[in-house]
Formats: structure tokens, C-alpha cells, sequence
């Protein structure tokens, strides 16, 4: 028994170790300058500093939010097309400051994302032996409606109900129809998406 939650322990953390974070590798991208230029070349971007890494015909260079409109990766580790744009936000309830947030689908109601680390404990499921901290990456979201005003959002069922109180039943329909779980950042995708069609109509 001993043995086997040993190695149960060395496997967890070992798999702690081997996780990869998009942030962490170089991608294929663009960026659109505030002076209306577009580059095209290697971007590493931070998840927290609001700067990006440029390398474009052998020159490294540094960006900050206040200097990029927008830019767009081809993430390797997932295998798709990522949208970034900057937009002024009070992050801490001070001033607006030039802030970069992920597009995950817009329309009627937009939905928008920024990548944290979070410290995250782990039971182990072995009885008496407790659990085990990791890190792990989450979205935080954020909304942004018609009128540009742009909020904190959970991700909780319960927030994602009032906020499209309007189409509640559809929306409760949808998600049973389809299985979703607003856990889940691609379901939550697909929900926006969906709540959007419904204005379309």
C-alpha cells in the first residue's frame, strides 16, 4: 500500500512538472501597432505584465500594451487561432490603463479573457494522507455588452443566468440539449456564441 501511493505521488509530481503553458513558447503571429503598422514575425506574450516579445527579421524587440491595438498568435499547443486586443481597464479600481484581453467570441454580448496562475490544492484520495498543491492556469473572464461597458465575470451558472436573463430558457435549453458546463471555457464559448444568434434572428 505504501508502495503504491508512493508512486502515485512521484507520477502527480512528475505530471506537475511536465505542464506546458502557451505563454511559454514562441508563436507565429501579428501585431498591429498603435501607429497603424502591422509586423509579422515570432511573439512570446505575458500573461501578466501586459508586454509581448517580438521577433521579427533577427531583431527582438518589447511592446507594451500601450504601443499594440492588437495581435494574433497561432497557438502550437492548441492548434488554433488566438485574438488579443487592448483595451483600457482598471484592473486593481485605480485608472484605466491599456490592458490586453484574449477574444473568445463577440457579438451582442462579448466574451473576453485574461490567463492567471493559480495555486491549487489536490486531494490525493489515499485516506490520511491529505493533498497535494499544483499550479494550474485559469481564465478570468470578463464581459463587454453593446454598450462597451466591460465587466468581471465569473464563469458561475448562476452569474451566466442573469446576465442573459432575457433568453434564460433558451439559453437553459441549449446547455442541456448540448451538455455544457460553464466550467469549461470552450462550452462557454459555444454559450455566447449561441445567446449572440438569438439577436441575429
Amino acid at each position: 500500500m505504501r508502495f503504491v501511493l508512493y508512486v502515485g505521488l512521484v507520477f502527480m509530481f512528475h505530471a506537475a512538472l511536465a505542464q506546458q503553458w502557451s505563454f511559454e513558447y514562441w508563436h507565429e503571429g501579428k501585431l498591429v501597432l498603435d501607429v497603424g503598422d502591422t509586423v509579422r514575425g515570432k511573439i512570446k506574450y505575458s500573461i501578466d505584465q501586459d508586454i509581448i516579445q517580438l521577433e521579427s527579421n533577427a531583431k527582438l524587440q518589447s511592446f507594451t500594451a500601450r504601443k499594440i491595438v492588437f495581435f494574433e498568435i497561432f497557438d502550437a499547443l492548441t492548434g488554433r487561432y488566438r485574438q488579443f486586443y487592448s483595451i483600457p481597464f482598471s484592473l486593481n479600481g485605480s485608472y484605466k490603463s491599456p490592458t490586453f484581453f484574449e477574444l473568445l467570441t463577440e457579438g451582442k454580448l462579448t466574451l473576453l479573457a485574461r490567463e492567471a496562475l493559480e495555486n491549487q490544492t489536490t486531494n490525493t484520495g489515499f485516506y490520511g494522507y491529505g493533498g497535494y498543491n499544483r499550479i494550474v492556469l485559469v481564465n478570468k473572464y470578463y464581459t463587454v455588452n453593446d454598450k462597451g461597458d466591460i465587466q468581471a465575470f465569473s464563469g458561475k451558472r448562476n452569474e451566466l443566468m442573469l446576465i442573459m436573463r432575457s433568453r434564460e430558457d433558451e439559453i437553459k435549453r441549449f446547455m442541456k440539449a448540448n451538455r455544457l458546463d460553464t466550467d469549461r471555457t470552450s462550452d462557454l464559448v459555444r454559450i455566447f456564441a449561441y445567446y449572440n444568434t438569438l439577436f441575429n434572428k
